[in-house]
């Protein structure tokens, strides 16, 4: 008889538990985490997202000078998979807690190794590792659910920005990323079969860098994808930008060829028809000032 109670209490309990952890409820201050690709690696950042719910926020439930959590429940998360500078000071790949400081025209940013606090729980300030000072920006309407995005992205820099009530705050991050770029375009050109000519000449051409080496590159390409209207699109762009403009004129002109028939032909052929057209505005403009 004790043994057959010990199970039915086993399994009475199994049920009991199992129905707790299986209980989904609205959460007030939701979960979220995003992960956005950046430079050669990527940021993750964890966070719980309160909502106003008619409360004042800055100044009130989140006092001004004190340390928040930036969120709500655990301590927010940030992970970097490079090193990067944030407001000029160098922060090394790894995952960091994000506290910050609000104040009325300005806030203070934390990045802490306390990974594990609950919420301000736990901070340390011999726990920091870098501190930010940032303006914050005056909103005209209301965000009513805390909100951090991750902004204007380019090839090396974006920005974090922090969105509640009627403010922002935007942390500019750069990735001094060029020489693990070159080196990652160098292992690759050089490790046949699959070499990723259009994407080292793509680059070179976006960050305005080695013309001459996006050109060989964009050709070698078009040797191995001849039909590829979009890398006739990137040797024009690349050929006008060297001064060659009958060589840029005759590949827009091939890329428009090629595109005929795809689901991407009115693009091609206006944005060919913008190059042809800027050089020709180009030449006359020259040759009316030799006149």
């Amino acid at each position: 008889m004790r043994q057959l109670f010990l199970s039915v209490l086993f399994v009475a309990t199994s049920l009991a538990t199992y129905a707790q952890s299986s209980l989904k409820l609205p959460a007030l201050s939701p979960t979220a985490k995003i992960s956005q690709d950046f430079s050669i690696s990527n940021i993750e950042i964890s966070y719980s997202r309160p909502s106003m719910r008619g409360r004042k926020v800055f100044g009130d439930i989140v006092p001004y000078g004190k340390i928040w959590r930036t969120g709500a429940n655990a301590a927010t998360k940030i992970k970097f998979g490079e090193d990067v500078e944030i407001a000029g000071q160098k922060v090394k790949a790894g995952e960091y807690a994000m506290y910050t400081m609000p104040d009325k025209d300005q806030w203070r940013v934390i990045l802490n190794t306390g990974t594990g606090n609950w919420g301000a729980d736990g901070y340390s300030k011999e726990n920091d590792v870098a501190r930010f000072t940032v303006k914050s920006i005056k909103l005209e309407e209301d965000v009513q659910t805390f909100t951090i995005n991750i902004t204007d992205i380019t090839y090396t820099t974006c920005k974090i920005e922090l969105v509640w009530e009627r403010t922002k705050i935007a942390l500019s991050v750069v990735a001094r990323n060029m020489e693990a770029v070159e080196s990652n375009i160098d292992k690759a050109v050089n490790h046949p079969p699959t070499v990723p000519y259009f994407q080292a000449a793509n680059y070179y051409y976006e960050t305005n860098q080695k013309t001459d080496v996006a050109s060989s590159y964009v050709n070698k390409a078009l040797e191995q994808d001849p039909k590829a209207y979009y890398m006739w699109y990137l040797k024009a762009r690349i050929e006008k930008r060297k001064g060659n403009n009958d060589e840029a004129i005759a590949a827009a002109k091939k890329s428009m060829e090629m595109a005929k028939g795809t689901a991407n032909e009115a693009e091609y052929i206006a944005n060919n028809n913008k190059i042809i057209d800027e050089i020709n505005k180009s030449v006359r403009h020259r040759q009316d000032l030799e006149k």
